[in-house]
């Protein structure tokens, strides 16, 4: 018994054990009050993240009953690859096969809300620490990269938030190839191992979304470009293969492929949404309503404690603030300065970071650079593939985020020349590294507001599909389609960054309901249950249809507290 306490005991204080259960700690504190009411409330309000509460439990749903169909949803009935329309979150799949109905599918998505900020805080401060950055740094980097006062704008956009596995890839990539920005290259720390596990963990982000994962396919291609023409100069320079383990060879290889077979994978019936709805494709004038000028790069949003209200009038010169208040933090970016100057990095990778910095600001400036983009962000939708569905380049500013970090972590790591160095809690001067995490997590704190999200109505519980919802419009389609998790009866109802043809027909056409033509019409499409819900058509197209007869035959009617079902028999 007493080694077994003594193991636990040195477990609980090992670093990366502090390290993940500080940053779970964290990540509840600073999204409170996100857990305070996770079955009832949703964070930023009941749009995209009721949405995205029904995209994880479709996963694991699908994935548990019909594999085979996963791309094929329940909403938007009869369309095919409906799973597709946006950004999947299938790498929660997981989560999602846990529990079953919407309250069940609220309460996972705020249980993900909270870890996303954790594993981001965990995979920024793990790659510091693997290229070199003493604790202090890589906590700042860390808490920058989770907190960042711009990551408040997209409290509702959990795709977006979930990028710790990007900076969590790049360490185990980095350390399975035994390099760090302050050793560089070191053959005998190489661990094939740990290169599969970033290989796999890459592919892991991606399968979280193309919004956020596209970027970092093409940084990580670039990477290996950069690997080989290094390899290939060192080689010619030296007139010498440079040491490159078999073992390691053949790691890239297999993890490579899994994660290009992915990609792949993924992609595929991304491509056949857009060969079937043009309309899906971005243009570049829609790109430019959400590309950020340079001074959205220094204003905070709304949500942000510290900097909400001082820079309201800054946010009011901005055309669409949500995806144009982009400040990475005050005191990352001073830090970040410092490390120019002042740094445990050599000179030539702190300008390396410091051009990667600006090079992300460009990119993520979108059309506004140049006066419309070129070269930039336009040239990479008009020449790299499946760029032009990324419609708002202000989210890379994550990259910024991210590099920006790791300068700040080179300005906070002090070189140790004691080999046995005294711990940090023994040394009084080295608690002032504590000053900036403090001053960073300052900035990270929130007034996101959570909103109750709306209990299913009584009419949808049981029904069979194929169902359309009335009223079918607006934000009210997400809530529908998160009422849909209790059984996943197929529904016509669904909403997307574009509306399918077919669907705008219906609509139109169930304005008339119950009439005899619009009855036939719902039948040949398909539809055999109507559900009208009488509390929330008043002011829409539909606010007649609960008091019309039905006149044609074939149509049961049943009332129930909150709605008419009409059973199209």
């Amino acid at each position: 018994m007493g080694t077994l306490a003594v193991r636990t005991g040195r477990l609980v204080r090992h670093e990366w054990s502090l390290a993940v259960l500080g940053s779970l700690a964290l990540a509840v504190l600073l999204t409170w009050p996100t857990l305070r009411h996770p079955a009832s409330t949703i964070p930023q309000d009941t749009g995209d993240p009721t949405l995205q509460a029904w995209q994880v439990a479709w996963g694991g749903h699908a994935l548990l009953t019909q594999p085979w169909n996963l791309w094929h949803s329940n909403t938007f009935f009869p369309e095919p690859y409906t799973y597709a329309y946006s950004d999947t979150l299938l790498g929660y799949a997981l989560f999602g096969m846990i529990g079953s109905g919407p309250e069940a599918a609220v309460v996972r998505y705020n249980l993900l809300y909270v870890l996303a900020h954790a594993l981001a805080f965990v995979g920024a401060y793990a790659l510091c620490r693997q290229v070199g950055a003493g604790r202090a740094g890589s906590a700042v980097a860390g808490a920058a990269f989770a907190y960042a006062p711009w990551k408040l704008a997209q409290a509702g956009h959990l795709h977006v938030l979930s990028m710790g596995g990007i900076a969590l890839a790049l360490a185990m990539l980095a350390r399975g190839h035994g390099w760090s920005l302050r050793d560089g290259y070191r053959p005998e720390r190489i661990r094939p191992g740990w290169a599969v596990a970033g290989w796999l963990v890459a592919a892991w982000q991606v399968s979280l979304g193309f919004g956020i994962g596209l970027p970092f396919v093409y940084v990580l291609a670039l990477l290996c470009l950069g690997v080989l023409v290094g390899y290939g100069s060192t080689w010619w320079r030296r007139r010498s293969r440079p040491v490159f383990p078999r073992r390691l060879l053949v790691a890239d290889l297999g993890g490579g492929l899994a994660f290009t077979a992915l990609v792949l994978l993924m992609a595929a019936p991304y491509f056949e949404v857009v060969s079937r709805h043009p309309s899906g494709r971005r243009t570049v004038e829609q790109i430019a309503m959400f590309s950020p000028p340079l001074r959205g790069f220094l204003t905070a949003p709304p949500e942000s404690w510290l900097w909400g209200e001082r820079h309201a009038a800054a946010r009011d010169q901005l055309g669409f603030a949500v995806e144009m208040t982009l400040l990475p933090g005050v005191v990352l970016v001073g830090l970040a300065a410092a490390g120019l100057f002042l740094s445990a990095w050599r000179v030539r990778h702190r300008l390396a970071l410091a051009a990667g910095v600006l090079v992300s600001v460009a990119l993520a400036s979108g059309t506004t650079l140049f006066g419309d983009g070129r070269p930039g962000y336009v040239t990479l939708v008009e020449h790299l593939p499946g760029w032009d569905a990324l419609r708002t380049p202000g989210r890379l500013v994550l990259w910024t985020t991210l590099l920006l970090g790791v300068l700040a972590a080179g300005a906070l790591t002090v070189r140790e020349t004691d080999p046995s160095p005294v711990p940090w809690w023994r040394r009084p001067a080295r608690l002032v590294l504590v000053v900036p995490l403090l001053l960073v997590l300052v900035e990270g704190v929130n007034r996101t507001p959570h909103a109750e999200v709306p209990p299913q109505p009584q009419a949808l519980r049981g029904v069979t599909g194929p169902v359309l919802v009335l009223p079918s419009e607006g934000t009210r389609e997400y809530h529908v389609m998160l009422w849909s998790t209790d059984g996943f009866p197929r529904i016509v109802n669904g909403g997307a960054s574009f509306v399918p043809p077919g669907q705008d027909r219906i609509r139109a056409v169930s304005t008339a309901f119950p009439y005899p033509d619009a009855v036939a019409e719902l039948r040949a499409a398909g539809i055999r249950t109507v559900v009208v819900l009488t509390d929330y058509v008043p002011g829409t197209p539909w606010q007649e249809v609960p008091g019309r007869q039905v006149t044609g035959p074939g149509v049961r009617v049943e009332n129930r507290p909150d709605g008419i079902v009409y059973h199209l028999e």
